[in-house]
């Protein structure tokens, strides 16, 4: 197995998430790898045009805000406040990719939640990075949603 030096920790920033940051620490232990801490805001208005343009981008920022200072006491909390920390907005999938292309990351560790009936259809976000990553991925197994 190959030495990872940079690796990307998505978060969707439940409490879950603590697990799937230990786990990229623990597989990266003694290595002496750096660590980027990511989530994404993928909000989408309602009426993306018109009067309530105004408010949706207000409405966004605020989620913004509110990951921001979610994601500085989760890596404080969990020891990783020396590692970079991105919050963007978009979609998730591509963001993920994005970062880890620009980055030139090694791992890409994700949650990964199991899902049945009409979920499984809809927003397979690791399998969609699974596919399009341009390095490893580590699907961390989460709670049932």
């Amino acid at each position: 197995m190959s030495n990872y030096s940079k690796i990307l920790i998505c978060l969707d920033l439940t409490e879950e998430s603590a697990k799937v940051a230990e786990r990229a620490r623990t597989l990266a232990s003694g290595a002496g790898a750096s660590f980027t801490l990511l989530h994404v805001v993928e909000y989408v208005p309602v009426e993306p045009m018109g009067e309530a343009l105004l408010p949706a981008v207000q409405i966004e920022g605020e989620l913004v805000e509110r990951a921001t200072s979610r994601l500085a006491e989760f890596s404080a909390t969990l020891g990783f406040d020396q590692s970079e920390r991105l919050v963007l907005t978009g979609n998730i999938k591509s963001e993920v990719v994005r970062v880890a292309e620009e980055r030139g990351i090694d791992l890409i560790v994700i949650g990964s939640r199991e899902r049945h009936g009409m979920s499984i259809l809809f927003n397979f976000t690791e399998d969609t990075v699974l596919h399009a990553a341009p390095c490893d991925v580590l699907a961390v197994r989460l709670q049932k949603s």
